[in-house]
């Protein structure tokens, strides 16, 4: 591979604010030496069925659950980071299991023109489904680099990879990957090996940036100030107890209020949470913190903790 713009050494890819890995003996102690909040074993959901194309001039978008959001734009139908598998693994028997339903059913959504990956964690990259999207529908599938043939080796098709800032154009929408604070692995001894990072896309009429998964850093402000402050952002707001374990990949609720305000976004959306436990915060911690950071912060425009299988439309 030749000079990449996110920083990589030949072997494994860095943050922009690098930050050390944790080690085993970290991972055992967090295990180990704190406690897990009680999860609910399922919560009834709402599901609802989108219209097959929206309107040019709207944006509609519909939090499915975890960071799977339905963005209609422009006309077209974008769905991130698509996870529909029981268990976000590599196993079927063990590891996290999701607690509800996903909010559009995979038989109710609509034609999908582009898929957006932004990292290959199992909550994020779930194979099963991509392969199911790229039977049917045979979107083009964004991904950071060197994931690709993790993909193509599935049988998947119609795969790009991205390093940060690279852009593509499909139809009107011009897409770019942005950094994010955050690391990649699929197993143990792979960490840091493919790229992360968010997507920010810019139709005729609105800017959408999708973080993905993130610890909080300088570049929300970066983003701002080379592509422009976003209409619309989705940032991640769970999975992010005990701090000292997570912090440096998980903003919580605080920091993703940070976050938006760096962005100057008009309108942000909270994700990743109330769908896979995935680390010691209770099942309604992020939601109900989220509210009380929010409700003492300076309200720069507007942020929201969504309900799942709800269409929501951006509204200027």
């Amino acid at each position: 591979m030749g000079q990449t713009v996110a920083p990589y050494d030949g072997e494994k890819f860095n943050n922009l604010e690098p930050f050390k890995a944790k080690s085993f003996m970290d991972l055992m102690k967090w295990r180990f030496t704190s406690s897990r909040e009680e999860w609910p074993e399922f919560v009834d959901s709402t599901q609802v069925i989108p219209k097959k194309r929206s309107d040019k001039e709207k944006v509609f978008y519909t939090i499915i659950n975890h960071a799977t959001v339905l963005i209609q734009i422009s006309g077209l139908n974008i769905l991130t980071d698509p996870q529909y598998s029981k268990r976000a693994s590599p196993f079927s028997w063990i590891g996290p299991k999701r607690v509800r339903e996903p909010g559009i059913s995979f038989e109710n959504l609509p034609p999908i023109d582009v898929v957006l990956i932004s990292h290959n964690h199992y909550d994020h990259l779930d194979l099963p489904t991509l392969k199911r999207l790229s039977d049917i529908f045979k979107p083009e599938i964004y991904v950071g680099l060197k994931n690709k043939p993790l993909l193509e080796e599935a049988g998947i098709v119609n795969v790009y990879e991205f390093d940060w800032w690279q852009q593509r154009k499909f139809k009107d929408i011009e897409i770019t990957f942005v950094p994010a604070q955050h690391w990649s692995a699929r197993g143990m001894f792979d960490r840091f090996e493919t790229l992360w990072g968010g997507f920010y896309m810019k139709s005729p009429k609105h800017k959408v940036y999708f973080a993905g998964d993130t610890g909080f850093g300088s570049f929300f402000r970066l983003i701002k100030e080379k592509l422009g402050a976003p209409d619309l952002a989705f940032i991640p707001i769970g999975a992010y107890e005990p701090r000292w374990f997570m912090k440096n990949a998980h903003v919580n609720p605080l920091e993703a209020i940070m976050g938006h305000e760096e962005l100057e976004a008009k309108q942000s959306i909270g994700i990743h949470f109330e769908t896979f436990q995935l680390t010691n915060e209770a099942y309604g911690t992020p939601r109900k913190e989220f509210n009380e950071a929010w409700s003492k912060s300076k309200k720069v425009n507007k942020f929201i903790a969504p309900e799942f299988g709800q269409i929501y439309e951006f509204i200027d």
